[in-house]
């Protein structure tokens, strides 16, 4: 007759229930805190490696080299890091805690002429303006590439989540227009 009572008894089918759907729920919002993390440090870096390819691009132009596409490390290269990895010009505190790791180039294309339009209707013209050596310019049109990858540092990696192995990339390319 107990014993009946006992399991006909719902008194307890909530907390059972609840026992049993907690894990997946933690799951579900550690999940979403990661990605939200993912996502934030993505943007973050983003946005700093837009933001030093315009630094860079601000630059005079005997601070790049057509040659050898490569900029100054003093004038260009050192500033736009420091650009991308604190926001500032001077060294401050990095946007990104993982920056330690990370990799880092400014690397410079040179064009004489741009071509437009495709097959029998595409037309090259050849650079002028700033770019116009008659005019005081540079023979080429300089466009500088920052790219920066990081590893990506998980928000629940106290806990043993490593991230496994993503890296977080971003590049950015602006036409060197001078101070």
């Amino acid at each position: 007759m107990m014993l009946r009572r006992l399991i006909r008894s719902r008194s307890g089918a909530a907390a059972a229930e609840l026992a049993l759907v907690t894990p997946l729920l933690l799951i579900i919002m550690m999940g979403a805190f990661e990605v939200g993390n993912y996502f934030r440090d993505q943007h973050t870096l983003t946005k700093a490696v837009r933001d030093g390819a315009r630094f860079a691009a601000r630059q005079e132009f005997s601070n790049f080299d057509c040659g050898a596409g490569t900029a100054n490390a003093t004038n260009v290269v050192t500033p736009t890091r420091n650009v991308v990895q604190t926001g500032l010009l001077a060294n401050g505190g990095d946007l990104l805690p993982q920056w330690g790791n990370a990799t880092f180039s400014v690397t410079v294309q040179c064009f004489a002429s741009v071509t437009t339009g495709s097959g029998g209707g595409s037309v090259t013209t050849n650079l002028g303006g700033i770019y116009n050596p008659v005019a005081g310019g540079t023979t080429n049109a300089p466009v500088v590439t920052v790219v920066a990858e990081i590893p990506y540092q998980p928000v629940l990696g106290a806990i043993g989540f490593k991230g496994w192995g993503l890296i977080i990339r971003a590049e950015q390319q602006a036409a060197v227009m001078g101070i």
